[in-house]
């Protein structure tokens, strides 16, 4: 299965970059664009002890729409010391908002806009070119355009190709230890892991029997509710 990968991994990466070019073309050459649901915002996303994008382990940070910070490397598991969920009447769905800036201007957007915006750097050299491009794009500050999302993405997806590819050649795919040995049995555990759509947290506590007694997630959606709320409310007013 390796040797299958290894052997189309070429292609992936050649899609990947033909893909970007195309979002990156279509976004720079079409400044009419720009602007559409456009909002400037707050990010938030997780990166790793260097500031490079991190998808699985690293720090919460969260920054200003100018690209100052709110706050950096902050441990997750103490999540709701920085993030409050409001509950508003007329929906289903939370509003988390950053504690510090209060509900009315903490509110924030996650997801490859944000992580691509709120990093230093990517790990794999062609798609921190390509952050490098986008960071130009917005003269060194963040792109607050919200069809961004979709060039921001295509970057992330040729870091990912970037990334099999030298996973493909690490020896530790094809070992043989397959299972992590378990530590001490805990009655709560918090995890977060940058997913497609933007930080995702889950919160779990257990009883004795291993039964879910409480659960908690803030999932990406949730996260982005106000700003998707906000570009309707931008489009409608144009």
């Amino acid at each position: 299965e390796r040797d299958a990968m290894l052997s189309g991994i070429s292609d992936i990466l050649a899609w990947s970059q033909e893909a970007l070019a195309l979002n990156e073309q279509i976004h720079t050459e079409h400044p009419e664009h720009h602007g559409y649901a456009a909002i400037r915002s707050n990010f938030l996303s997780m990166v790793g002890g260097h500031g490079e994008l991190e998808l699985y382990h690293g720090g919460l940070r969260a920054s200003k729409p100018d690209g100052s910070k709110i706050f950096d490397q902050s441990d997750y598991r103490g999540y709701q010391e920085i993030i409050r969920e409001e509950v508003r009447p007329w929906s289903y769905m939370k509003f988390p908002y950053l504690i510090e800036l209060g509900k009315e201007q903490g509110w924030y957007r996650v997801g490859p806009l944000s992580r691509v915006n709120n990093c230093d750097s990517i790990s794999t050299p062609l798609a921190e070119a390509a952050r490098k491009r986008f960071k130009e794009f917005g003269k060194g500050g963040f792109v607050h355009d919200t069809l961004a999302y979709h060039w921001a993405r295509m970057i992330e997806a040729l870091h990912c190709a970037e990334s099999i590819q030298g996973l493909l050649h690490d020896p530790d795919i094809t070992g043989t230890d397959l299972v992590a040995p378990h530590g001490d049995k805990r009655s709560s555990g918090i995890g977060v892991i940058e997913a497609p759509r933007g930080t995702l947290f889950h919160h779990y506590q257990i009883n004795e029997e291993g039964m879910i007694e409480k659960a908690n997630l803030i999932v990406s959606t949730t996260s982005n509710n106000q700003a998707m709320n906000e570009s309707v409310r931008s489009v409608a007013n144009e």
